[in-house]
């Protein structure tokens, strides 16, 4: 088990975006589940600093795309452009032949642009011309996206919301890391205010972890845990819309990836529960009664189904 490449990437993020290592955590945990991150929070939280992170971390070719409301399918995919003295049309890939893809504010751009991700994240392959591109290997998009009551933004579609392995919310930093933020800005603490991280492990490495995480185990114990949790938001009255069959193996392969970060070959209720608001909060649509955020309904749903139950 990676213990030791796991502690080393999350410390070397630590030293970029303090004061964040939940959120670090559970970014590395959709990426070694081979899903992907959709990270919302207000500007300047270090959404961007995250991803450009992660990449640097894992030795990953890394693109951005600055979504806004002109932005078109093709500037994303790429485009054929005649070319007069070959006499055949020549394909230009767009940003998204990249193996980590930062969609910055996803939800300022149109549902029609938003859609044109939705193969890749899904199939990791795209219909261009009439003809199937696979995307590179490993491929991780990193979308982020303002608060939905700001101007200007459009919700984004449950489908691709539902292709989001992992939803993380970054927040403000606590007193202690803003302090030694500021320390750093100024030439004191514990080190240098950095903006980049150095590589850690290379693409191959990170394909051999993810390939590792497929063989960590669940007994049957825990797969009826995962379904306990699973039928309660089908169930309760407060969840309108609760996880689909998709939802719950997205919970699973996040728990298998928690497990795995923890250097252990087999998932514990411990992991499902670690991972179960960030993998289930953005796939519920709460009843018309229920007062509060999704987040605050999965843990609701979590707090109340026990851990040991009837099969």
């Amino acid at each position: 088990m990676p213990s030791g490449a796991v502690s080393s990437i999350v410390e070397e993020l630590n030293g970029v975006l303090l004061g964040k290592e939940p959120e670090i955590r559970l970014s590395l945990c959709a990426l070694l589940a081979r899903g992907h991150l959709l990270v919302e929070d207000l500007p300047g939280m270090g959404k961007t600093t995250l991803a450009h992170g992660l990449a640097n971390c894992l030795g990953l070719q890394y693109s951005r795309v600055q979504f806004t409301s002109d932005l078109l399918p093709s500037d994303i995919l790429g485009l054929s452009i005649y070319d007069r003295e070959a006499g055949q049309f020549s394909f230009h890939p767009g940003p998204i032949f990249s193996q980590v893809l930062l969609a910055d504010e996803i939800n300022r751009t149109t549902p029609r642009t938003q859609s044109a991700l939705l193969e890749a994240m899904a199939e990791r392959q795209v219909s261009i011309d009439g003809e199937t591109r696979p995307m590179s290997s490993p491929f991780f998009v990193i979308a982020t996206q303002n608060p939905a009551e700001q101007v200007g933004t459009y919700p984004l579609p449950e489908s691709q919301l539902d292709r989001f392995l992992i939803r993380i919310s970054i927040g403000y930093p606590d007193q202690s890391a803003e302090l030694d933020l500021y320390r750093r800005a100024v030439g004191r603490g514990r080190g240098p205010l950095v903006s980049q991280a150095n590589q850690i492990v290379s693409s191959d490495d990170l394909i051999a972890m993810q390939s590792e995480v497929d063989k960590v185990d669940a007994t049957d114990d825990v797969l009826r845990y995962i379904s306990r949790l699973v039928r309660a938001t089908r169930s309760s009255p407060d969840c309108q819309l609760g996880l689909s069959p998709r939802g719950a193996l997205a919970l699973l392969a996040a728990s298998k990836a928690w497990a795995y970060m923890e250097a252990r070959s087999h998932v514990v209720p411990d992991d499902v529960q670690a991972v179960f608001l960030a993998v289930a909060a953005h796939r519920l649509t709460p009843g018309s009664s229920f007062i509060g955020s999704t987040v605050d309904l999965a843990r609701s749903l979590l707090e109340t189904t026990d851990v040991l139950g009837p099969n």
